[in-house]
């Protein structure tokens, strides 16, 4: 199956670099420039997965991962940031890109990172099999569609999630009621070379969209030692 991507990058010469590189696996990649031309190749075409620069001429690539995760927040998202610069990483992460990749990067490691995040995305989508779990949950009032990525809060407000964000709250609700560990989260939910400090920042931004109060929360307990356990009866829509 090909694989769609769209490359944002105003680098030229390194942008026809990543298009040839990733023909030669398959990979179809349109480039582009700037933030107006992304959203006008996105109404055009459908694609797997954005490759987006941080430095950009107009809105910045931080600016467009927000708008990004606000209107299509299924649609997977990696960050390329300039090497030696991991405020720029954590910044990326938060604004809800589902990896990053440090300039200048390995071709050969941008499709590895573009195959594992197109892995994680499909597996969160849960085969329509007998015993295989609901596509849409509810707990505590909260609705979450597990395929689209969506989190509705119970006034009916749409909160957009990151890739690691949905990934985290599947795992969440899957395993309600048990402790999961840090160690279980990161291999579950996290990019590659994540820690178990990157689950608990995760932790912390899911907390504030879930409106949990960090100091005492309801829904995501911390457990001493152990890791998280989610505290919320989970229910098939």
């Amino acid at each position: 199956m090909s694989i769609d991507c769209l490359l944002v990058d105003d680098d030229a010469e390194i942008a026809q670099l990543v298009v040839d590189y990733l023909a030669r696996f398959g990979m179809q990649c349109v480039a582009v420039r700037d933030g107006p031309a992304m959203r006008n190749a996105l109404l055009r075409e459908q694609f797997d997965l954005v490759l987006l620069d941080l430095m950009l001429p107009g809105e910045d690539g931080l600016a467009l991962c927000r708008a990004l995760r606000r209107d299509q927040p299924a649609l997977p998202v990696i960050m390329l940031t300039a090497q030696g610069d991991p405020l720029s990483r954590v910044l990326g992460l938060e604004m809800g890109a589902d990896d990053y990749l440090a300039k200048p990067f390995e071709p050969r490691e941008l499709v590895a990172r573009i195959n594992a995040v197109l892995r994680r995305a499909r597996s969160a989508v849960p085969a329509a099999a007998p015993g295989a779990p609901p596509t849409l949950l509810r707990f505590d009032g909260w609705q979450f569609d597990r395929v689209q990525r969506e989190l509705t809060s119970p006034d009916g407000v749409l909160v957009a999630l990151s890739g690691v964000e949905a990934r985290l709250l599947a795992a969440f609700t899957d395993g309600a009621g048990r402790v999961l560990s840090r160690a279980l989260l990161v291999e579950r939910v996290a990019s590659p070379g994540a820690t178990e400090r990157s689950i608990d920042l995760a932790v912390s931004r899911l907390r504030a969209k879930l409106g949990d109060d960090p100091r005492m929360p309801r829904l995501i307990r911390t457990q001493r030692g152990e890791g998280y356990l989610f505290n919320a009866k989970v229910s098939g829509a």
